[in-house]
């Protein structure tokens, strides 16, 4: 097994590798950078007075991989999950709870269909469209979902989101017209972790974090009548997208088992008593 030792951790943190990755391919995975940049950092806040760890410190002692998924081959591959164990004790033999599965940030779309026939602020005439499609980790054939996807190489978590919503619903939106309701509802935070500006969906035992992007637009009945049952997705890359339409007002019950979901409809009701949207 290769080992290596971490950079910029003191006291040094013993990296375990598995076969199928590198140092370098680790060290270079984009979601491991930010994991490791914001435990080190918050480990660091234990030095102020105030900390509840601050008399009995913990320290980033080892990292053991356990599995390494990549995705594509060629040049088009690239690394997806990672699981490892993380040992993160203090000197009186204490130890936090360390398993990691890492894949990285995700954006997640609120899209806010209105017919035009009816005034802008009738809010009972507002549509959300979700995606209907097999889920294997929740054992689901037909799983009901805003539209979300993994970040690549998009460039921004506004255009990530922009093209998700193209290859999930056909909709062709540019990213400066989308509204990132996490970045609002954190506005005033006071974050000092510096942890993502976005939703943890499962934070007990994965990185993932998803900002969650508003897009509205007045379109036609016809238009809006189009989307229902309508077949989306990458289908060469095995995505099986099938549409639905909701009423907004349903929507906490309609995607109620997806944690993306749920937290859309929050930050959007409210914003929206806030006035920020």
């Amino acid at each position: 097994m290769t080992t290596f030792d971490l950079p910029e951790t003191s006291p040094p943190c013993r990296v375990r590798l598995t076969e199928n990755i590198t140092r370098d391919e680790l060290l270079s995975y984009p979601a491991f950078k930010t994991w490791h940049k914001t435990i080190t950092h918050s480990l660091s806040l234990q030095s102020k007075p105030n900390h509840e760890f601050c008399k009995s410190p913990y320290t980033l002692r080892e990292i053991t991989l356990q599995s390494v998924d990549w995705f594509g081959s060629g040049e088009k591959k690239r690394l997806g999950f990672v699981k490892f164990q993380a040992q993160i004790t203090n000197d009186s033999g204490e130890h936090l709870p360390g398993a990691v599965f890492m894949r990285g940030g995700a954006v997640a779309m609120l899209l806010v269909l209105q017919p035009d026939d009816v005034p802008e602020n009738d809010e009972g005439e507002k549509h959300v469209l979700l995606t209907v499609q097999p889920r294997t980790a929740a054992g689901s054939l037909s799983f009901a979902e805003i539209p979300a996807g993994m970040l690549d190489d998009a460039g921004s978590f506004s255009g990530g989101a922009a093209k998700e919503i193209e290859e999930e619903t056909g909709l062709v939106v540019k990213g400066e017209d989308l509204i990132d309701l996490t970045a609002l509802a954190f506005q005033n935070e006071d974050n000092a972790e510096n942890l993502q500006k976005g939703v943890y969906t499962t934070p007990g035992a994965c990185d993932e974090f998803v900002p969650i992007f508003l897009y509205q637009k007045r379109i036609s009945r016809k238009e809006l009548d189009e989307f229902r049952g309508k077949l989306t997705g990458l289908r060469n890359e095995g995505e099986k997208i099938t549409l639905k339409v909701v009423k907004l007002a349903d929507l906490w019950k309609e995607g109620a088992r997806d944690a993306k979901t749920l937290s859309a409809w929050a930050l959007y009701h409210g914003l929206k008593k806030d006035g920020k949207i």
